[in-house]
């Protein structure tokens, strides 16, 4: 049966074009119930026998949830006694137009074979389709959609020994309607509620508008939120700006909302006050006015400690948010302000499952708590719970369902627990939620797609590839690695020139477009690498086996091959699929130590000190065009054997070996990324480096002079010459101080597709082009740039995606997102580790610098550590601390005290858990040193660490 559906639609040139599109409906289409001996199908998902305890259906029965129903409590409905659920095709279209992570998560349901989710496409079925009436809404008619449907699975199975429907609703008019046609219909929270053995189901329950009226007080906190179309129209007229909420990790009544004016601008406004703030979480989008000129505020200079334990009544909080804002306005100077708005309405809300720790209230038998989140970007929750004793000690998950403008914090509820806080396990699961990284075990669906073992290279393998299994390749990682994909080759041609090869696994060989696998891979994203532990891009079969370049197996490859004069000069360049055969997988430290030992002559030391060499070369005319050579203090862990606790925790030292193999990643990566443009210039994937705007360099330029130190900051190159230069007699750590600050000046990179933007620039390395080539087994854009330089040098066959700019552009948003999210999650592995080094160390003494100064506090770096942590002053000590600025940068007076940037202090350091939900580094100041008195650790003079460039 066919039907048609005739809409118009309006183009971007403003033609109105009038679209037509054919509907068909079926009479085939199976319910899915094994209790039916109607339909002719296959296979069936739904029971026979459905049984849930409940007291409102003690009889077997299906569910079919409305819209709003898998909207709002999807947590409960992924709980395991959840099961024997239809899902309507007119939800599952809504939900997926509504929100992409829970349509993600209710496609993982149905396709969860113990859940008996069943999808029935009812939009198709000729006895279940309906018609838009005229002046229905498209709500109105998809609620009219729903109750068909059950109301034919209903007659469907009306035999008195088949199970019974149950729609769910929390619409009153749908509940209404439904009971008039005859259905078996309840609210969902009344169903839920009547299930007689899981009753903990019901902390689980998004909170209804009923529940959250029960919730506030009578009393106005904050402004009403404009509606959507007031907001429109006012960033249509400029009244309002548009942008991303980004909360302040060291003060929650102060945020900055980012706003992006077009590609290359971008600027932000200061919110300051709870009044403000109007209920803004982290990361929302949200619509922001301009204050008055005259009202515009400083940024905020107090760092705040822990607020300590959550209240039942808000009154003190209020009294201290009062003396915190009074501080907040007088915190900056004049010099120092920034336009300040305030938040008049919600554009979309990010939401997801917060981890975090729940604080009992102090009212006897009370059921409802406040939630204190991990993350400290985000408000405090209120959850009502009768399971809170239960719950006490342990890390949890909740979910916001709203915030009332009556009400001090946001209502949410329950999802699930973690285990107990402070256990390594439970803290490394709250980091990979918390930084949102994918960490389930890879499904069947995915793995069915890997090659049988055992596996070997075969005939049809080798077609179109180049065999160079007889070159003396090595690769050069750090100690412990089984993911190598890369290795290196040298060796001197007939003519006196040299060939220089870089070899990186074939990963697009196992991982074909568009299959379960390739989708895996491509949400993934990255590795992330975490202390003691690594969540891998793809299957361990590839990443530490088949793909991994490891010694004395052959192995397929993607090699870049250059021939080049002695001074490195690149006079032709080609590139092949390959095997290879590498004869050795070094450490940086084996390798180093093979370029330095003169005994050693063999083929692979050779062929090591030909590439040091070429490559100290390449990174001198690098740093001539403006490349940056910057600085970042990087730790290693050094851990017990049986426990897995860090017992060492030191800054890595990097090597010349470590370069050697960077220059010549950059140079492979700079390479494809012109060959890649070449074939493809609208759909090419590729890495750009803004340049940072001026402002950025504040507190740079302020540092450098507080020690008469003059920096450019016009270009790369400036910059790069006068780093280079500036120096300070008797302070040798000055200049690698400088760069630590620098590299905190600087935009992140990001990937994108060409035929997207125009400035293709690397800032950083002073490149004109680049892109990421080098490391497939660990990032998803290096599969595609293989794809790309397959189809350009004829090696394979493209594919429709590949060419298409606005899904590579999606794709590289994606991509841009889990690299983010695996550096915050990196970071915070690091902390934590760092937490669990010091838990047995007492209270150490050490000396470091001071990096910026606060109103209230310095942040010391601790170089011999990496460590950087806040000193407090109190306002109560003698003379109260004091922020100054001038010319030369901003300084704190204590006491007797005047404290710069990079002076040298001492300091105490110890580990304070009397918060296990925060458990931080405490440093508490044991004297100021002297400004050009020599370090009583000698390596500290001596350390030079340099950041990893963007390889």
């Amino acid at each position: 049966m066919l039907k048609s559906k005739t809409f118009v639609k309006k183009t971007r040139s403003g033609r109105v074009m009038k679209i037509v599109r054919e509907h068909y409906l079926r009479d085939d289409i199976w319910c899915g119930s094994e209790a039916c001996d109607q339909c002719k199908q296959e296979s069936t998902v739904l029971l026979k026998d459905a049984c849930i305890e409940s007291s409102l259906c003690p009889f077997s029965h299906y569910l079919i949830p409305d819209t709003n129903v898998v909207l709002h409590q999807i947590d409960v409905l992924e709980d395991p006694v959840i099961c024997n659920v239809v899902i309507l095709q007119t939800v599952l279209q809504e939900v997926r137009h509504r929100s992409a992570p829970l349509y993600k998560r209710l496609k993982d349901l149905l396709h969860a074979s113990e859940k008996h989710f069943y999808s029935f496409t009812n939009e198709h079925h000729r006895e279940t389709f309906i018609e838009r009436e005229p002046g229905e809404s498209a709500n109105d008619r998809n609620d009219r959609a729903i109750r068909v449907a059950a109301k034919w699975y209903s007659e469907h199975l009306a035999n008195p020994d088949n199970p019974k429907v149950v729609l769910l609703t929390n619409d009153i008019g749908n509940k209404q309607k439904s009971e008039e046609s005859g259905l078996l219909v309840y609210k969902f929270e009344e169903y839920i509620k009547g299930l007689i053995a899981n009753p903990e189901l019901v902390d689980r329950l998004a909170l209804s508008n009923d529940d959250k009226n029960d919730v506030s007080s009578s009393k106005v906190l904050f402004p009403e939120h404009l509606p959507l179309s007031r907001i429109q129209a006012g960033i249509k007229s400029g009244a309002f700006l548009q942008g991303s909420f980004k909360a302040s990790r060291d003060n929650y009544l102060e945020a900055k909302v980012f706003i992006q004016k077009n590609e290359d601008e971008a600027t932000e406004v200061l919110i300051q006050g709870l009044h403000n703030l109007n209920r803004a979480v982290h990361q929302d989008v949200v619509a922001v006015q301009l204050l008055p000129r005259g009202e515009w505020a400083a940024p905020s200079s107090i760092i705040l400690q822990d607020v300590g334990s959550a209240k039942d009544d808000t009154n003190e909080e209020e009294d201290e948010e009062e003396k915190i804002e009074d501080a907040l306005r007088s915190s900056g100077g004049e010099v120092n302000r920034k336009p300040t708005g305030k938040i008049v309405g919600i554009i979309k809300r990010n939401w997801r499952p917060f981890c975090g720790m729940l604080n009992m209230s102090q009212i006897k038998e009370s059921t409802r708590h406040l939630f204190t989140p991990a993350d400290r970007c985000i408000p405090r929750v209120r959850v009502e719970t009768r399971q809170a004793s239960t719950l006490v000690g342990q890390k949890i998950m909740v979910a916001i369902d709203g915030w009332p403008k009556d009400s001090r914090y946001p209502n949410g509820h329950f999802v699930r627990s973690l285990g107990a806080a402070g256990e390594k396990a439970t803290e490394e699961e709250v980091l990979l939620l918390e930084h949102d990284v994918p960490h389930h075990t890879f499904s069947q669906a995915v793995l069915s797609f890997l090659p049988k073992m055992p596996w070997s290279i075969k005939l049809e393998d080798m077609a179109g590839r180049e065999d160079l299994r007889d070159l003396t390749v090595c690769s050069v990682d750090p100690p412990g690695c089984t993911d190598i994909d890369d290795a290196l080759h040298c060796r001197e041609l007939g003519n006196g020139n040299l060939e220089v090869g870089v070899h990186i696994a074939d990963v697009s060989h196992f991982i074909r477009p568009g299959n379960a696998l390739d989708n895996e891979a491509a949400n993934r994203g990255t590795t992330v690498y975490l202390c003691g532990k690594r969540i891998d891009m793809v299957p361990e079969l590839l990443s530490s086996n088949l793909c991994s370049l490891r010694s004395g197996v052959d192995r397929l490859a993607f090699s870049t091959i250059w021939e080049m004069n002695q001074e490195a000069e690149v006079l032709k360049t080609r590139f092949t699929k390959s095997v290879i055969n590498s004869k050795a997988s070094l450490t940086y430290a084996e390798a180093q130590l093979r370029i330095d030992d003169t005994g050693k002559s063999d083929n692979i030391t050779k062929s090591l000190r030909i590439l040091n060499r070429l490559a100290k070369i390449l990174k001198r005319g690098r740093i001539n065009k403006g490349a940056l050579t910057l600085s970042s203090l990087e730790v290693r862990f050094h851990m017990d054997s049986e426990t897995h606790d860090p017992i060492e925790l030191q800054t890595k030292e990097l090597m010349e070996s470590n370069s050697m193999v960077e220059e010549f990643m950059l140079l492979a990566n700079i390479s494809v990324a012109q060959k890649i443009y070449d074939e493809f210039s609208e759909c090419a994937l590729l890495r750009k480096h803004p340049a940072p705007p001026p402002s950025n360099y504040d507190i740079l330029l302020k540092a450098a002079k507080s020690k008469d130190v003059i920096l450019r900051t016009d270009s790369a190159k400036g910059l790069a010459d006068s780093l280079e230069g500036a120096k300070v007699e008797g302070f040798a750590y000055f200049n690698t101080l400088l760069r630590i600050l620098a590299t905190r000046c600087m935009m992140q990179a990001v990937y994108f597709c060409s035929g997207m933007d125009s400035d293709f620039h690397h800032y950083g390395l002073a490149s004109p082009i680049y892109t990421h080539f080098t490391s497939p087994i660990r990032r998803y854009a290096d599969i595609i740039v293989h794809r790309l330089l397959a189809v350009a040098i004829g090696a394979d066959s493209t594919y429709p995606d590949l060419t298409d700019k606005q899904k590579q552009s999606a794709l590289c948003n994606n991509l841009n997102y889990r690299h983010k999210m695996s550096q915050y999650a990196q970071r915070a592995s690091v902390a934590f580790h760092t937490q669990l080094f010091f838990k047995t160390r007492g209270i150490l003494s050490e000396e470091g610098f001071v990096l910026y100064v606060r109103k209230n506090a310095i942040i010391v770096l601790i170089t011999k550590f990496g460590l950087e942590g806040a000193v407090f002053f109190d306002d109560k000590d003698k003379g109260g601390p004091q922020l100054v600025f001038d010319e030369e940068g901003p300084f704190l007076t204590v006491g007797q005290h005047t404290f710069h940037i990079f002076d040298r202090v001492k300091v105490t350091i110890s580990l304070d858990d009397s918060n296990i939900q925060h458990q931080k580094i405490r440093m508490a100041l044991m004297e100021p040193v002297i400004p050009g008195v020599s370090v009583s650790a000698p390596e500290l003079e001596t350390q030079n660490k340099k950041a990893k460039l963007d390889r």
